[in-house]
């Protein structure tokens, strides 16, 4: 039975990203566990160490696939880049780029139908991938993704929010934290 389905992954000294649809209801939480307990055993072995590698609980948000899909796959592609950790996404390791970008081997990568549409072969939905990373995202995108993963909120338009509003049944924003006061009564 399929879990989840991992479109794109980046795996960094401190934090992981991963562009993932869950096929059942615990499927993210059992992703962030297993990821972070087999490859921690795996470093602790390689470099004689022991502990976690990730501190902090991990956060989640839904992805408008028309608007923002493709450009969560290059934010996280490209975020040893901007790190300054490589000069190119393909001199990362720990990332989805290769099968992506080259169509190296990848256990972990699905396609998803959206990055499938990018060409009608896999030779031209290679280049035209590896030409997305030949433009920066902009500011505004970049701003918006962080703040959806930060508040875990839903990333798209007004409109997709409200879809999941309803879809959910939960109110979507930001809220105080804590207790809600409770109310003065005479």
């Amino acid at each position: 039975m399929e879990i989840w389905k991992i479109w794109a992954y980046r795996l960094m000294t401190n934090h992981v990203h991963l562009l993932v649809t869950p096929m059942v209801k615990e499927g993210i939480s059992d992703l962030t566990k297993v990821v972070g307990s087999r490859f921690a055993q795996y470093m602790n072995k390689k470099y004689k160490r022991t502990g976690t590698l990730w501190e902090g609980r991990h956060k989640s948000s839904v992805v408008d696939t028309e608007v923002y899909l493709l450009k969560c796959y290059r934010y996280i592609e490209m975020n040893p880049v901007a790190a300054c950790m490589v000069e190119r996404p393909e001199e990362y390791k720990w990332s989805s780029y290769g099968a992506n970008a080259w169509g190296d081997k990848s256990d972990l990568v699905t396609p998803h139908e959206k990055y499938l549409s990018l060409g009608s072969n896999k030779e031209e939905r290679y280049w035209r991938y590896r030409e997305l990373f030949s433009v920066n995202l902009n500011d505004q995108d970049l701003h918006n993704i962080r703040k959806a993963t930060h508040y875990c909120q839903p990333l798209g338009s007004d409109q997709f929010s409200r879809q999941i509003e309803q879809k959910t049944g939960q109110r979507i924003g930001r809220t105080k934290r804590g207790r809600p006061r409770k109310s003065a009564e005479i």
